[in-house]
């Protein structure tokens, strides 16, 4: 029991220190393709980018380390988790960051634990206790009223795309968490992204712009393909698959709040009392829905 016990508070420390590479990235991809009314980076050249970036970062990583090739049963879950991860919640993510603020996007992507811990419940088939399901349900439904307050209750098409990206990270979330129960969690996001080079390298040369960008752009270019594509998925794979993925996607509940702290320094987007109230009260019920009980698949 106290093997478990463990291994789910390192679980929770790991997808904590994810949570809060990944809430940068909302600041720093509106970063990088800029405002409509002054775009930067080309969203599919940040998409692309940053995925074959990391990929060439991954080769060496493979390298050096030694590790053997994905079996061929694993295939098809690396490709799943690609397609949310690499391609899915980027490319929806970076078109949205044209029409809305960073601000605006966090608190939509606040659902994406409550995905994540669905698509993991049944990929998993793991049954959480009601007290947990009610903590997600209520720190979801206090993020969405948070967006409607700051939205005055309008949706855009920007809306749209953000929940496209949010399903996108869901299911590629829960693949990558299926196998980082096989192989080091740190080879699953280097394996998905190797395998994306054919597809991201040469969509990077074709889509690489022609203008002129701040370099700013580029920071946050820089941020996105280091950081939020490859180095966070080490911690974040790490904890789903030593805390659980149902129980450590909860933990994303406080991503959509960090990345509007983060969100002021880098954009100089206004923080009100408002933002504060709602994040320390979602905070308060994610520790309390970890302490809820959650069945677990057996090994």
């Amino acid at each position: 029991m106290n093997h478990v016990s463990h291994n789910e508070a390192k679980g929770l420390w790991f997808g904590l220190l994810g949570v809060v590479i990944f809430a940068m990235t909302l600041p720093m991809t509106r970063l990088a393709v800029g405002p409509a009314a002054d775009p930067q980076l080309p969203p599919l050249f940040v998409t692309a980018g940053r995925a074959a970036m990391a990929g060439l970062l991954s080769i060496g990583y493979l390298l050096a380390t030694g590790a053997p090739r994905p079996r061929r049963d694993q295939l098809a879950s690396l490709a799943l988790s690609a397609l949310g991860t690499v391609l899915g919640f980027p490319l929806f993510l970076s078109l949205a960051l044209r029409d809305v603020d960073a601000m605006h996007a966090a608190v939509i992507t606040g659902v994406l634990p409550l995905g994540t811990a669905v698509a993991a419940a049944l990929v998993f088939r793991q049954r959480p206790s009601a007290g947990f399901w009610i903590c997600a349900v209520l720190g979801c439904s206090m993020v969405l009223a948070f967006a409607a307050h700051r939205g005055s209750g309008r949706l855009s098409p920007a809306d749209g795309l953000l929940l496209l990206a949010i399903a996108s990270a869901s299911v590629g979330y829960v693949a990558g968490a299926k196998l980082s129960n096989e192989m080091p969690a740190e080879q699953v996001i280097c394996w998905v992204l190797v395998l994306s080079l054919p597809f991201t390298a040469p969509t990077t040369w074709a889509t690489w712009p022609a203008h002129a960008v701040r370099a700013s752009a580029w920071t946050g270019f820089a941020y996105v393909t280091l950081f939020s594509m490859w180095l966070g998925f080490f911690a974040w794979y790490r904890g789903l698959a030593l805390g659980g993925t149902v129980r450590v996607s909860q933990v994303q509940l406080v991503q959509p709040f960090l990345a509007l702290l983060f969100a002021v320094p880098v954009l100089g987007e206004p923080l009100d009392a408002t933002t504060v109230i709602f994040s320390l009260a979602v905070i308060a019920i994610v520790f309390v829905g970890k302490k809820m009980p959650t069945q677990r698949a057996p090994a």
